[in-house]
């Protein structure tokens, strides 16, 4: 059976709209957040997945009213450790910033994750949603840039930060019976 996935970003939290890394902290959308994810449409679905967190959970509740989200904890985004809550300004002094930035981001965020790491979390989050979608048809997941940047780079290959998307966005892509995905993910979503 072909299925139909579309993987959102959730709303802006106040720690997103000040460039902060916001990962493990359970920050709520701010209003204008929500009201960004209600002027727009998206996909309709016949079953919603989402990450633990508020901000991903509200947005799913904003976008499929009449759904219950169902909760893929693996799908949260990345933990930032020592870099959870701060800014660039705020760490472009410290040595530990200095070295992250040098190793390309790959080395793990101090007291936290790698991004392989987190990763891999995603894409045992992302194959528990596919075996917890039976028979539905279309897919929503509401989840974190982080964890959309990691499935996308796993299944269709390229560079991770290439599939970077902005607050309320995301990608749409189609799963063949065979299990390959096809076409390039489609991106963003109307205004």
């Amino acid at each position: 059976m072909e299925k139909t996935i579309t993987l959102i970003r959730h709303g802006k939290t106040a720690g997103n709209y000040e460039k902060r890394y916001i990962g493990t902290t359970d920050e709520m959308m701010t209003l204008d957040g929500e009201n960004e994810i209600t002027a727009r449409h998206y996909p309709e679905c016949d079953i919603v997945f989402s990450s633990p967190l508020r901000r991903c959970v509200r947005t799913a509740e904003l976008i499929y009213p009449d759904m219950e989200p169902v909760i893929i904890h693996e799908l949260r985004e990345t933990d930032f450790g020592s870099f959870e809550g701060k800014n660039y300004i705020e760490l472009s002094e410290t040595r530990e910033y200095q070295d992250w930035i040098d190793s390309g981001g790959e080395a793990p965020f101090p007291r936290g994750e790698s991004r392989e790491e987190a990763s891999n979390r995603s894409i045992v989050g992302f194959e528990k949603l596919l075996a917890q979608s039976g028979d539905f048809k279309n897919i929503s997941v509401v989840c974190h840039g982080g964890t959309i940047m990691a499935i996308l780079s796993k299944l269709f290959g390229g560079e991770y930060y290439s599939y970077h998307v902005e607050n309320c966005e995301g990608y749409t892509f189609e799963l063949s019976s065979d299990g390959l995905y096809h076409g390039l993910c489609t991106r963003s979503f109307i205004r």
